[in-house]
């Protein structure tokens, strides 16, 4: 539960208890006025919610008894009804209820959402995830504890975010798991991260889970937890920074070129379109620069070769080209 649903119930729980008290003191009031005033039940009553609210449309009790009730009433009733009066004020005056309001909104718009990705932790990690996505056109959902780091993300026009842990199943839900595309584990914690996956594989075994690792000893046990794709960040860092000691006439990495291409192997999956199909046939507008098969990479495969299921291919083309293949090859 957010912090705002929070002192929500802690509001309502204020004001049921205001109005327990409210009505005790009518029916207190009612009782005495009957026996110092003598007066029938309906009389009474009236006489008491007059006293209560302050209104003084009915003349004060004669008697010394039913001015002792009325003036117990009015201190009470009056105190009750101020207090009331702040803790409502408090409530609006504090941005509540436009935070509520936001909160709906935000809650509407993410059962509207379908295909999207849901990023768990919004770290540096998470960040740069985020921001891969933007540039590609996906759409995401945050995952966050943290308050400032939602505020953060929220902070990016049209990207939802929510304030819970990421391995709960309640937070995954309210993220629209069961309309999601992928799910990108990049919390600071393996444990976490493999908590996540566990949970992520639970309510949907057929979800793209992408998990990240610290350390080697986790990459197995991610697996072994239903992710799909484990990356280690400082794995890969550490690897890029040794080749390019070794070799400084190299640039970089051929993985990312720019926002107009891309670098990417692809897996023939079974019962996909493009299997038993020719390179020549599928190729389009991209280049297919490899092809991994049975363990054996084949630099530059000839455009006659067919493909089957389980082949990697290697190909390079612009964000529309590859995601052309990648529909072929799902």
């Amino acid at each position: 539960m957010s912090p705002l649903h929070g002192e929500l119930s802690v509001f309502a729980r204020r004001m049921s208890l205001l109005g327990a008290v409210i009505l005790g003191l009518v029916a207190v009031g009612t009782l005495g006025f009957v026996l110092t005033e003598d007066e029938t039940v309906w009389a009474a009553f009236n006489r008491s919610l007059d006293v209560i609210a302050t209104t003084g449309s009915i003349p004060a009790p004669t008697d010394t008894g039913g001015q002792i009730v009325k003036v117990v009433l009015t201190l009470l009733g009056v105190g009750t009804l101020f207090y009331a009066l702040v803790t409502v004020a408090e409530f609006f005056v504090a941005g509540h209820v436009g935070e509520l309001l936001a909160d709906r909104r935000n809650a509407r718009m993410l059962a509207g959402m379908t295909d999207h990705h849901i990023v768990c932790g919004y770290g540096r990690v998470g960040r740069q995830v985020a921001r891969d996505l933007r540039a590609a056109g996906a759409r995401y959902v945050v995952i966050d504890p943290d308050p400032v780091n939602i505020e953060s993300a929220q902070g990016q026009v049209g990207v939802r975010a929510i304030l819970g842990e990421p391995s709960d199943d309640v937070s995954l839900h309210n993220a629209g798991i069961e309309r999601a595309k992928a799910i990108i584990a990049c919390v600071d914690s393996d444990a976490e991260n493999i908590f996540i996956t566990l949970t992520a594989r639970e309510l949907r075994s057929d979800i793209v889970i992408v998990a990240r690792a610290s350390v080697d000893g986790s990459e197995a046990k991610l697996r072994r937890a239903g992710a799909d794709r484990v990356i280690s960040p400082y794995k890969s860092s550490g690897t890029e920074m040794a080749r390019l000691a070794l070799h400084p006439q190299v640039s970089g990495s051929v993985d990312h070129i720019s926002d107009d291409y891309r670098v990417e192997e692809i897996e023939v999956a079974e019962g996909a379109e493009g299997v038993g199909m020719a390179l020549a046939d599928v190729r389009g507008g991209s280049i297919i620069a490899a092809l991994r098969r049975d363990g054996r990479f084949q630099p530059q495969p000839p455009g006659d070769t067919v493909l089957r299921p389980g082949d990697v291919v290697v190909a390079m083309g612009t964000p529309q080209t590859m995601d052309r293949l990648e529909n072929l090859f799902a």
